[in-house]
């Protein structure tokens, strides 16, 4: 498994740096023509972005656990990605923030309201969940329909399990409870390719503000080590609570599917 997800980046990387490079000689600045004042340089017709974009991403994201953190969690995360970048402008460099979401189990029970009312019951819900927010520096090249990348990360996992209880004819929460929350750091590399879908002026290369493509990645987080509870953890016997926390470190592989716009 790592020995592939090695390979994918490598292979990424240079395509990222050949795709650089052929945009590279495409975009030099021609010198003036003094002998044709006519003969217009301006930047568009020159190439290169000369302004600031921004890049807004949101994805749909699946979260496999890896290595220690897999031994004690055997369950595919699911949840979702939201990124915000900058890109510096004639630069394959763009930086940003990364924040993620990926519950990895959830439980829910019908139980008596209390012992006192043992015919009213309600629903209780125990959810465990993994924020992800990290700072991250890409390298991508500024033009093309087709846009391969390659991310760096550095960030934290912050995990939660919480405890609902909810009216089983409305769904209206009554009552809810933190049961653990710890947080480790986190770093790693990602990933993947965009391909443009929406563009203002397709006959243009270079990437202007309005354009949307689809997103597909992967991403490889080293996470430190935390304490955290999984289905199965909470057990209540005899009216007294039992916590069964896990620690270990929280390496994690993530693959997503989404949207990119610009502006």
């Amino acid at each position: 498994m790592k020995r592939g997800i090695l390979v994918v980046l490598i292979a990424c990387f240079f395509a990222v740096s050949a795709g650089y490079a052929d945009i590279t000689a495409d975009t030099v600045p021609p010198l003036p023509d003094t002998a044709n004042p006519s003969v217009s340089d301006s930047p568009q017709e020159t190439g290169g972005h000369d302004k600031i974009l921004f890049q807004l991403g949101g994805n749909f994201t699946l979260g496999y656990p890896q290595n220690e953190f897999r031994d004690n969690v055997d369950k595919i995360g699911l949840g979702g990605t939201a990124y915000f970048a900058l890109n510096f402008p004639r630069s394959p460099l763009a930086a940003g923030i990364s924040i993620g979401f990926l519950t990895y189990g959830k439980e829910t029970d019908e139980r008596p309201f209390s012992p006192s009312i043992p015919d009213v019951y309600v629903d209780v819900t125990t959810t465990n969940d993994i924020f992800l927010g990290h700072l991250f520096l890409r390298i991508q090249p500024y033009r093309g329909i087709f846009l391969p990348y390659v991310d760096g990360f550095f960030g934290l996992h912050s995990f939660t399990t919480e405890t609902k209880i909810k009216d089983q004819g409305d769904n209206e929460e009554i009552a809810s409870t933190t049961n653990l929350r710890d947080t480790a750091l986190s770093y790693g590399i990602g990933t993947g390719l965009m391909f443009r879908v929406s563009a203002k002026n397709k006959n243009q290369g270079d990437r202007k503000s309005g354009e949307a493509y689809i997103d597909l990645g992967i991403r490889y987080l080293k996470g430190g080590e935390a304490k955290y509870l999984k289905e199965g953890s909470i057990e209540v016997i005899n009216s007294q609570v039992n916590y069964d926390i896990s620690k270990s470190v929280t390496d994690i592989l993530t693959a997503h599917i989404g949207l990119m716009f610009t502006f």
